[in-house]
């Protein structure tokens, strides 16, 4: 290996003349930069080369060595200073207990991993492990992904009334990753975009970083969630350039009908401004709801949905998520374009996670993996549905609690009834004083752009959730 060459510089002032000097040594070669006044000789700078084994050897007679006046002054960019999350500036506000003799329950993070309960698929794990050894997936693929993946992708999100081909398909670092590039692509600083309230706070983040205004229109608690379509309406102006939905919803865990999707589209279609739906938790829905993708409702209005493999393959951490563009009429080609561009930025997503995307999303029709994965997503959609049952049942009962009935996904978010609850007085004293007294987290509403709610996550265990609302139950009873 060769040796790093050594550099070392000093300044000097030769006294008689008046002349500033740079001298750099780098090895055995020193080179002196002179730089003379400007008065009375014009300003210029000599460049002198000469052959030496110290620094000394080149040091000019009569010196006086000089610090240099010019400071330190490195500071952070603009752009990193709008970038903010809600979440993370209200949670780390929220002191943790010094100490507690209760070990603590978190039902804040939108992690279905984080208590060990519930396993990623046999099929995805028996990929990795063939794809790893077999030492086909290590380097760079396309900054888009793997044309396998991307492939696969289509053929599994591509419907009759919604297709979808290789080139509509953009593959991301994470499905935040997608929303980022989806906004990035589509819309200028300045411009505006409708988001949901409550909503997912990264939303409002990636704006703000992006100069983008936000502007909310409000989903109604009493009607499930829905979106007052008035108020959405009322919003929409010259620069308005997408309206965004979140379906199913975080941090709602609403699942919207067919018609009420339909209607949005309406809206979009009267407006002619394009929709961004982030479907991540697509068919994570239980009970008698159905999950209608958004594209597969319109022939008209072009659609950007974002997804990845989170939260329905159970592997948050594994970092891939997708664009796809349903886009009929050709409306966004020169946005499909933009999308594929962006993605040169990240290098393309995670190679070898890619390369198992065909294995989940178009196993061998009859195939055991195809079964497998049946088996694997009704397990998994049973359990979130009897949690959700779960919850409901024994948050109804607890005075200054009310919870809308969750219909997908794996949240629900609770209200705070502080006409009942009298020594509380909003969603961060709550959220407060229950990790205080009960090592029970949960986020405030505020989080998600709504106060005297709080958000739960109910993907933990069943006897976690039960000493969970026990702990909640008392709470609320001493807090009358």
């Amino acid at each position: 290996m060769s040796r790093r060459p050594e550099i070392r510089t000093r300044d000097v002032r030769l006294n008689s003349i008046g002349v500033r000097a740079k001298i750099v040594l780098k090895n055995e070669m020193a080179k002196i930069f002179l730089h003379l006044p400007i008065d009375p000789v014009p300003s210029t700078s000599i460049e002198m080369t000469n052959n030496c084994s110290t620094l000394g050897t080149a040091t000019p007679i009569n010196e006086s060595v000089v610090e240099s006046e010019k400071q330190w002054n490195v500071q952070p960019s603009a752009f990193s200073k709008l970038c903010s999350n809600p979440i993370r500036e209200i949670v780390d506000n929220i002191k943790k207990p010094a100490t507690s003799t209760k070990k603590l329950i978190p039902l804040s993070l939108g992690d279905p991993t984080v208590f060990g309960n519930l396993h990623c698929p046999d099929v995805l794990v028996e990929a990795i492990v063939r794809n790893t050894r077999s030492m086909q997936h290590n380097g760079y693929i396309h900054s888009a992904g793997s044309e396998a993946a991307r492939t696969a992708i289509a053929e599994h999100f591509g419907k009759p009334e919604a297709p979808l081909t290789m080139e509509d398909v953009i593959i991301t670092s994470g499905c935040s990753g997608a929303i980022e590039i989806a906004l990035q692509g589509l819309l200028n600083p300045g411009d505006n975009i409708l988001l949901p309230n409550p909503g997912f706070p990264l939303y409002r983040a990636l704006c703000a970083a992006y100069k983008i205004e936000c502007r909310f229109y409000t989903l109604k608690p009493k009607n499930n969630w829905e979106v007052d379509l008035e108020h959405m309406q009322a919003l929409v102006d010259d620069q308005t350039k997408a309206i965004l939905v979140n379906n199913p919803s975080n941090p709602c865990g609403s699942v919207f009908s067919k018609s009420h999707s339909e209607k949005i589209l309406e809206i979009a279609e009267l407006n002619k401004i394009p929709i961004i739906t982030d479907e991540i938790y697509g068919d994570m829905v239980f009970g008698h709801n159905s999950f209608f993708p958004m594209a597969t409702l319109t022939t008209t209005v072009p659609v950007v949905a974002v997804g990845g493999l989170a939260k329905q393959f159970l592997i948050p951490g594994w970092r891939v998520g997708w664009i796809t563009v349903h886009d009929r009429n050709n409306v966004l080609n020169d946005v499909r374009t933009a999308y594929f561009k962006l993605s040169q930025n990240i290098l393309g997503a995670n190679s070898l996670v890619q390369s198992a995307i065909p294995d989940l999303l178009t196993p061998v029709p009859g195939s055991v993996e195809e079964q497998s994965l049946a088996a694997f997503k009704k397990r998994l959609f049973a359990t979130l549905d009897d949690n959700a049952k779960y919850t409901i049942g024994k948050l109804s009962k607890i005075p200054g609690l009310e919870v809308v009935v969750p219909q997908g996904a794996m949240y629900a978010m609770v209200k705070i009834q502080t006409d009942v609850l009298t020594k509380i007085k909003d969603d961060l004293d709550f959220t407060q004083k229950l990790l205080d007294e009960e090592s029970v987290f949960v986020l405030p509403g505020q989080c998600f752009g709504m106060t005297a709610y709080f958000r739960i996550v109910f993907s933990a265990p069943h006897e976690v959730l039960a000493d969970a609302y026990a702990r909640l139950e008392d709470f609320c009873h001493r807090h009358q």
